[in-house]
C-alpha cells in the first residue's frame, strides 16, 4: 500500500469552493482508477487561509502511474481545481505503508 501525500491552500472567503470540487469531480474519477484504495481529504485554518491535505491510498505505484501519468510525483491539477486554490503543490510525495491500524472491536 502507498500514500499519496499533496496540498493546497485556499482563501477563507472561497474555502468551499475546493471541497465541492474534490467531491463532485476528483472522487468519481478516483474511484475508476484500478487500484486506487481510498483516501482523506482534511482542512487546516491557517490565518486568511485554509489549508487543505489529499492523502490517497493506492495498492501499487503502477497503479499510481495509471492516475498521474509516468511522473507519478507531478501533481494532477485540472484547471477547474486551480481555479478553487490560490496555492498547491506542484510535487507530491510517496510514503510506502508499514503499518495499517484499525481500532478494535470493543469486547461485550
Amino acid at each position: 500500500m502507498i500514500i499519496r501525500e499533496w496540498r493546497c491552500r485556499a482563501r477563507q472567503s472561497e474555502a468551499a469552493k475546493y471541497p465541492d470540487y474534490f467531491r463532485s469531480e476528483v472522487i468519481p474519477e478516483l474511484r475508476t482508477v484500478q487500484g486506487f484504495a481510498g483516501g482523506f481529504l482534511s482542512r487546516r485554518e491557517s490565518g486568511e487561509y485554509v489549508e487543505y491535505l489529499v492523502l490517497t491510498r493506492w495498492k501499487s505505484m503502477d497503479a499510481i502511474r495509471a492516475f498521474a501519468g509516468a511522473v507519478p510525483e507531478n501533481a494532477v491539477m485540472d484547471p477547474r481545481a486551480m481555479a478553487t486554490v490560490v496555492a498547491y503543490d506542484d510535487k507530491v510525495r510517496h510514503y510506502d505503508v508499514l503499518e495499517d491500524v484499525s481500532p478494535m472491536e470493543m469486547e461485550r
